[in-house]
């Protein structure tokens, strides 16, 4: 009994023991996969903030200076960019799927712009009117397939609240109407003075309160994750492109003056 007793249990030691480096390679090998995909969801996941955060600087390095000598031409550029952003939404890969719905949020974006620049740029108080004509239709596409594309408009939309408010605290929309309605080569050094009244204690303040308040309500959204860091990363360049702006009309009027 002592010896069938050892040889079974040197048996259970061997058996273990060839198992043991088994077991280790299955559970590696299904790791593996798990790792990966987890991966490729992490930097998927960040396609979209970064697509989002493009499409903010498209209107102000091509769109602004489109619109001054064409703006016909760009408000029909609209309908091929909803056209690919409907057609892309139809794909069945996700990730063009998704990219699509965002191309549609912009589109309203770009066509508001377009509509304010072209015709109405002279009138600052038409411009946020005019930014949120798709007001209604963000709001009501949260609750649909759409919600990429409203929650990137809106974002875009609170962007342009916050730059046409501070302006308007800091005391330089009344230069606005001269700015725009200027030559190039003079545009420049209206934006310099413009900016030089912004740089003083109480303008600095309200900018800096305003940057605050966005930058905190940038990392609330960015944490409520999926289409909200979209818009998290979608306010977050409309300050950057601000604070861009900003400096260059302090340290070269002249190249600000086309934008």
């Amino acid at each position: 009994m002592i010896g069938v007793s050892s040889s079974l249990s040197a048996g259970a030691a061997i058996r273990s023991s060839s198992a043991t480096p088994l077991t280790t390679t299955l559970v590696a090998n299904q790791a593996r996969p798990r790792a990966h995909a987890t991966s490729r969801a992490e930097s998927g996941a960040w396609l979209l903030p970064l697509a989002a955060a493009f499409l903010v600087t498209v209107p102000v390095f091509l769109q602004a200076p489109w619109v001054r000598v064409a703006p016909a031409s760009a408000v029909l550029v609209t309908a091929p960019l909803l056209a690919l952003g409907i057609l892309l939404e139809r794909q069945r890969l996700p990730s063009w799927s998704a990219f699509g719905v965002l191309l549609v949020g912009f589109s309203g974006s770009w066509l508001a712009g377009c509509l304010f620049w072209g015709w109405c740029r002279l009138h600052p108080i038409w411009h946020l009117p005019i930014e949120a004509f798709a007001l209604p239709l963000a709001v009501a596409g949260l609750g649909s397939r759409w919600r990429l594309a409203g929650a990137f408009y809106l974002a875009s939309l609170l962007g342009t609240a916050a730059t046409d408010g501070v302006m308007a605290l800091t005391g330089v929309m009344p230069l606005w109407p001269l700015v725009v309605g200027a030559p190039l080569q003079e545009a420049g050094p209206l934006l310099q003075q413009a900016a030089l009244l912004v740089v003083q204690p109480l303008p600095l303040l309200a900018i800096g309160l305003a940057a605050g308040l966005l930058i905190a309500i940038c990392r609330q959204l960015w944490r409520r994750g999926g289409i909200w860091r979209v818009s998290a990363a979608a306010l977050a360049t409309t300050l950057a492109v601000d604070g861009l702006f900003l400096t260059a009309a302090l340290l070269a009027p002249g190249l600000s003056g086309l934008i």
